[in-house]
């Protein structure tokens, strides 16, 4: 029989995160997940500078990694463009199998324990069964997704889902053409092109047909960039949720991650979310105040949830796409304060006390 503070069932990047803010607290971890590292998921592999900070926080070094670096965002639609700089910082590409390697080293860094390759098969109050053995625990972390057991064991199902769209990825051995994330808009679906090293990009394509292909003839401009170029890797598919639950804490066992609720992937503040929450978690459970964690996870999803409904009224309604366009051109301080909105350097209500949003409603019902 083995015991700990705080067992996580689930070693993505929150549930590493979980681990690595819960050991700065001076908690013991014991990280289960039934994978083998390091693990890859379909993802856009950008880190705005947000993300950047909160990897920062955690202790996470990815110096010695083999990344892309980018500025902003530039949006294409119908040989249109609009883009914008990061207020500070800039933002890091890089493939999430080396990601993970290096959440993974730093759990162990921090004297974490990892329990790859398992099972979790039961739940009990106070104790769970992992590969065979009763684990007893403090606290229990459910950071294993979207169809989260530990979710469903604990009775936090409760909540909305408003979407659900699929996610392609595949990465190019091109070297990269701009120094910003390129995202293209078609009809119901994007393309995010994200930099992640000096000679490959990667390409994410979120459409709300899930039955669709990597299909980049909805993207003329991009097709042509990536003509004669070939794939590096095969596709690699995964779901993207809008989920928001009622309670993300019960008892002694918290939610993280995408089993906590999540924001459509158009955002690209999946990963960014887990770190902040993650280190909101770690304080919580050093104080045994998952009331506070509760609290925090409104907080952290709040600004996501915002960009999250906005990109999707793009996706969904064409002329939301066009009057969106219209405007940036027409204020061209626009889009840079909501890209600064979007990292955290703008807050809504310094955005509607200089107008921006007036702007943008008036714009976006005319």
């Amino acid at each position: 029989m083995r015991e700990t503070d705080v067992l996580i069932v689930g070693g993505g990047p929150a549930g590493l995160g979980a681990a690595i803010a819960a050991r700065q607290n001076g908690l013991r971890v014991l990280v289960a997940d039934s994978g083998l590292p390091p693990i890859d998921k379909a993802c856009g592999e950008g880190l705005m500078p947000d993300s950047l900070a909160a990897l920062s926080a955690l202790g996470v070094d990815l110096s010695e990694y083999e990344t892309g670096r980018f500025l902003g965002i530039r949006f294409h639609h119908n040989g249109a463009t609009i883009e914008a700089e990061f207020p500070r910082g800039e933002g890091l590409g890089i493939r999430r199998l080396l990601l993970h390697q290096a959440l993974v080293t730093r759990v162990e860094e921090t004297g974490a324990e990892c329990a790859w390759g398992v099972r979790v098969s039961r739940f009990a109050p106070g104790a769970a069964l992992v590969q065979g053995e009763w684990v007893h625990y403090r606290w229990l972390v459910g950071a294993d997704g979207n169809e989260s057991r530990v979710r469903r064991w604990a009775g936090l199902d409760g909540g909305r889902r408003a979407s659900k769209r699929l996610g392609l990825r595949q990465h190019f051995g091109v070297q990269p053409w701009s120094p910003y994330v390129e995202i293209y808009w078609a009809e119901h679906a994007q393309a995010y092109v994200t930099p992640v090293s000096a000679h490959e990009v990667c390409v994410a394509v979120i459409s709300r047909d899930r039955e669709r292909s990597f299909d980049l003839t909805l993207f003329p401009e991009l097709a042509s960039r990536l003509g004669g170029y070939s794939p590096t890797t095969p596709v690699r598919g995964a779901l993207t949720w809008s989920r928001r639950l009622t309670h993300v804490a019960r008892g002694n066992v918290a939610l993280i991650g995408e089993a906590s609720g999540s924001v459509d992937a158009i955002t690209g503040e999946g990963l960014a979310i887990g770190f902040r929450q993650a280190a909101a978690l770690g304080k919580a459970l050093a104080c045994s105040d998952l009331r506070g964690y509760e609290v925090a996870h409104r907080r952290i999803m709040a600004r996501p949830t915002f960009s999250s409904k906005a990109m999707l009224l793009m996706d969904r309604y064409p002329w939301a796409r066009r009057r969106v366009f219209a405007a940036c051109h027409s204020h061209r301080d626009l889009f840079r304060r909501m890209l600064a909105l979007h990292v955290g350097d703008e807050s809504l209500l310094a955005l509607n006390r200089n107008g921006i949003l007036g702007v943008s409603a008036e714009l976006l019902l005319a």
